[in-house]
């Protein structure tokens, strides 16, 4: 008995020591290597890829919109007969005139966060006092806009547009004022700005800011009175809007929004040297918009406008939908 404890104790330290050193692989398997990932960086890489999304068109893909919008302008106008300096009759005549305009957009996504689009517009005007009526193409435009910054939750989501309008659309400036319409402004158009929006669910918050400039037109030939016209040097302009969005269901949503611009004199020269100066103006507009999914990947959108000053129409109606075409598909 005396012979196995003495063996028994004088095995104990070399037991422990055999423990110990399993205990030590251990710890040593168990511990990171230098190779290993590190979870809490691959939770990391994992949230910020997530956070890399832009309400642009996705890189490589496109999209094409279809929009139909008609104003109407009211008017009165005096009917007077002068003679020997007086007035021998006076008329006060109604007028107005009907704006129907059907536009395509086209928009292709060269980078996540940078989209070039094409807006064609057909016009067809109507002026009842007149009687006059125009079918053409209105003054077609090129645009590009770009995210600096992907959308982060609960941040402001900035992106920035410049657009250039061309004078396809017939020029004011060019026809017959008293028998014809005109489709265009009758001059080109350079114009940018900045557009921010912020979720704060279930209403988003927008506005925009835009500056436009004009360039002159010249080498006009059009007869205006005893006068001919050969120069218009139309001012700048200035915009802005602000507005919400108001989801009242997964299919149904509500947008409010209101605008107003601003357009410096316009100055037209005539052959005699004489000039004459539109003065500035000043107009508003309020628009309400509806939005109703149809199906997972189509939204029409049904808007009214009301005009808040002189200068803007009375009032307008408009939708938009898109177009679906299997060769513009993702």
């Amino acid at each position: 008995m005396r012979g196995f404890l003495l063996c028994s104790v004088a095995g104990l330290p070399a037991i422990g020591w055999a423990q110990d050193s399993t205990v030590d692989k251990a710890r040593e398997a168990l511990a990171q290597q230098e190779e290993d990932e590190d979870s809490s960086r691959q939770l990391e890489e994992v949230f910020q890829a997530a956070e890399k999304n832009y309400s642009l068109q996705k890189k490589g893909s496109h999209a094409l919109n279809y929009s139909f919008d008609y104003s109407y302008t009211g008017d009165q106008r005096l009917d007077l007969a002068i003679t020997d300096g007086s007035i021998r009759n006076i008329d006060v005549v109604p007028s107005a005139t009907h704006n129907f305009t059907n536009a395509f957009n086209y928009d292709y996504g060269l980078k996540d966060n940078l989209t070039v689009g094409v807006r064609v517009p057909l016009i067809v005007k109507y002026d009842t006092q007149d009687e006059l009526s125009l079918y053409d193409i209105g003054d077609v435009s090129a645009t590009a806009r770009w995210q600096p910054l992907a959308y982060v939750p609960g941040k402001i989501s900035t992106t920035l547009f410049g657009t250039f309008t061309s004078k396809t659309g017939t020029s004011p400036y060019e026809i017959d004022v008293n028998r014809q319409l005109s489709s265009g402004s009758g001059y080109y158009t350079l114009s940018g700005g900045a557009s921010a929006s912020k979720v704060l669910d279930p209403v988003v918050l927008f506005g925009s800011m835009s500056l436009a400039y004009n360039l002159p037109a010249t080498d006009l030939q059009q007869v205006r009175g005893a006068r001919l016209l050969e120069e218009v040097e139309p001012g700048f302009g200035l915009s802005g809007s602000a507005g919400f969005a108001y989801s009242l269901s997964y299919d149904i949503s509500l947008s409010i929004s209101a605008q107003l611009s601003y357009s410096d004199e316009t100055v037209l020269t005539f052959s005699n040297g004489e000039q004459a100066v539109a003065q500035d103006q000043m107009s508003g507009f309020l628009s309400m918009s509806l939005g109703t999914r149809i199906s997972d990947t189509t939204i029409v959108n049904t808007s009214l406008g009301i005009g808040l000053t002189e200068d803007a129409p009375d009032f307008s109606l408009g939708v938009s939908l898109p177009i679906n075409i299997s060769g513009l598909k993702d």
